[in-house]
């Protein structure tokens, strides 16, 4: 009797390594934490300035002046009156020796930062002040959603790192807080950021526009505007008052812009 050949055992299959689900792998990247710089806006060269000096050497004489003139000064005014609210707590960011705060408008406090103590020290409406050079070290030694409001005023075209600037002034905002950055066309030349000398008035708007929509968390930024022609009427400004405007003479109405946003949202 004829026997069947010993079949060889089967080779147990292997089942199939299991598939990496999306849970598997791990959960995705979280996005960027509220107050967390999403970008940069400012390429090396559009940081750069003519005068390379510490900006504390530049700014070590006082300065008593003001360096827009009055039209200006009324509309900055007139929009404090608008957006700030009496009890606040309020930070003058690049500060000098006027605010330019509406004097009926009582605030809690209102603390001042600058570059020259002498012209800290003049201004009336600061309950204390401290003196930094913004270019050197941006973290503030202020307390976590301290304020109300943070105001900068004909200043921001000096700042060489705004990203971490405006993270800085996101952090010390109350959530609800407003920060209000105004400024003309005027400037020290030689001490403002390649991107402000070479800009247009449009392209300055957006580049504040940008800094505050670097950092995660403010509101769409809103702008306001007040050109030297809706003070005329709607006739525009002749080329010469321009010029005398830019060597600080006699003229029509320095151009106003403020770009204005809020910490996580704007209060109703």
């Amino acid at each position: 009797m004829l026997r069947a050949p010993p079949q060889a055992p089967r080779a147990s299959r292997r089942p199939p390594p299991p598939r990496c689900s999306p849970a598997a792998a791990g959960p995705p990247p979280p996005p960027p934490s509220a107050g967390g710089i999403r970008r940069l806006v400012l390429t090396p060269e559009g940081r750069a300035k003519l005068d390379a000096r510490p900006d504390r050497d530049f700014y070590a004489f006082p300065r008593l002046v003001k360096h827009v003139d009055d039209g200006f000064l009324a509309a900055l005014t007139d929009l404090y009156r608008d957006r700030l609210r009496p009890g606040w707590d309020v930070l003058d960011l690049m500060s000098s020796w006027v605010s330019h705060l509406p004097p009926e408008l009582t605030l809690r406090r209102v603390v001042g930062h600058g570059l020259n103590a002498q012209e800290l020290a003049k201004n009336p409406r600061l309950d204390y002040f401290f003196v930094k050079d913004l270019n050197k070290e941006q973290q503030l030694e202020l307390e976590t959603s301290s304020f109300d409001a943070v105001l900068c005023t004909v200043s921001v075209q000096y700042l060489q790192s705004p990203e971490k600037v405006f993270a800085e002034i996101f952090r010390v905002l109350k959530p609800g807080g407003v920060c209000i950055v105004s400024f003309s066309n005027r400037m020290f030349y030689e001490k403002a950021i390649g991107a402000w000398r070479e800009g247009t008035a449009y392209s300055r708007v957006q580049l504040v526009t940008q800094y505050f929509q670097c950092v995660d968390g403010f509101t769409q930024p809103e702008v306001v505007r007040k050109l030297p022609s809706d003070a005329a009427g709607g006739k525009p400004a002749s080329p010469l008052d321009a010029v005398m405007r830019l060597f600080g003479m006699a003229g029509s109405s320095d151009p106003f812009y403020a770009v204005i946003s809020y910490r996580n949202f704007k209060p109703m």
